[in-house]
């Protein structure tokens, strides 16, 4: 049953009661609008289809975003990245509508306002964190939600983030020449050192195709000198991989200062640096670290390894993949090859 009341700033509120369900409370500008939703929610509970949403409506995406952040973030891999992410989205219009404000216009706005120096891909994975914690309120956190989530509305981007850069053996060798340069300055710019880990670890990702984050986690508890394997764990697609050893990559593990692990690095952004400057001193401005696993990847396959092989140590589950956006095999590369096949022809 409704009821209704005059509040002293003229506004009128109504208060529904009704068995099994809570108490709804809301107020209007003028009692004909207060009488019409009245009337509307009792014959939605009537027919047992009503559904409070004044939690959503008491609720911002800002709180989501927060209570995303501080309550499960800290648990997922991806920590690091997804805090810096929510924490600019928080900075943004969009996460001070209610969720029952919030719409698709909203959403393209934050768009448009990100997008400014933003590849596709990181565009829509900002789009896809907040589709995501939408759906965690929904389904677990108890938030009665518009059975329609926005953000599923709003089209992703085209997405080609393929690259096709082939280092020549003798592009790799200048690289690894340059960072062997490297000398490591403090904050007055005095030598304290060599960045002789830089170039060794260059080789060891040529070696392995592994990544940045496999070759700095690895431990010395993960390598098997006997047996020359080593376990890089928690990978990527959060599995481990165990790969064998080539002589050189033993033999740059084994070159490395004792320690729990073998190289040492102060963080991503230190390396960055040092690798920025061999790669520049190189002539090599617009390649990066990981572009070694696909010149890795294509060595492999040109040394006649099946490729069910290869993706055994890079770590491809997919070979369709590897072809697509690691193996970079030039034409030059199958000059050799093309003058073996044999045709058989009736003269």
């Amino acid at each position: 049953m409704a009821m209704f009341r005059k509040l002293a700033s003229g506004k009128t509120q109504v208060v529904i009661r009704k068995k099994n369900y809570p108490n709804i409370i809301k107020t209007f500008i003028t009692k004909t609008l207060a009488k019409k939703w009245a009337r509307q929610v009792e014959t939605q509970m009537e027919n047992r289809i009503f559904e409070d949403l004044s939690g959503a409506e008491g609720t911002t995406l800002k709180d989501l975003l927060i209570k995303y952040r501080d309550e499960i973030v800290p648990s997922l891999k991806s920590r690091t990245t997804l805090t810096y992410k929510i924490n600019f989205t928080l900075k943004f219009k969009v996460c001070y509508y209610n969720l029952l404000e919030l719409n698709t216009s909203h959403i393209n706005d934050f768009k448009k306002q990100i997008t400014p120096g933003r590849k596709p891909k990181t565009i829509n994975a900002y789009i896809n964190t907040l589709k995501h914690v939408w759906e965690l309120a929904r389904t677990q956190w108890g938030i009665a939600l518009p059975p329609q989530n926005p953000f599923n509305l709003v089209p992703m981007l085209k997405v080609d983030n393929v690259r096709d850069i082939t280092l020549r053996d003798e592009e790799f060798e200048r690289l690894v020449a340059e960072a062997d340069k490297i000398l490591i300055r403090d904050k007055h710019q005095k030598i304290i050192g060599k960045a002789n880990w830089l170039p060794d670890m260059i080789m060891f990702a040529a070696c392995t195709a592994a990544r940045y984050s496999e070759i700095v986690r690895l431990k010395r508890d993960h390598v098997d000198f006997n047996r020359r394997t080593a376990i890089f764990i928690k990978t990527k697609n959060g599995e481990d991989r165990t790969i064998p050893l080539s002589n050189e990559a033993i033999r740059i593990l084994k070159k490395q200062p004792f320690g729990d692990k073998f190289f040492y690095i102060e963080s991503r952004d230190k390396f960055k640096h040092y690798f920025h400057m061999a790669r520049k001193n190189a002539g090599l401005p617009g390649f990066r670290f990981h572009d070694i696993r696909s010149h890795s990847i294509r060595k492999m396959l040109l040394s006649g390894m099946q490729t069910i092989e290869v993706a055994r140590i890079s770590g491809h589950k997919t070979l369709a993949v590897l072809h697509k956006r690691y193996s970079r095999l030039q034409p030059e590369d199958l000059i050799d090859k093309i003058d073996n096949v044999i045709f058989v022809t009736k003269r």
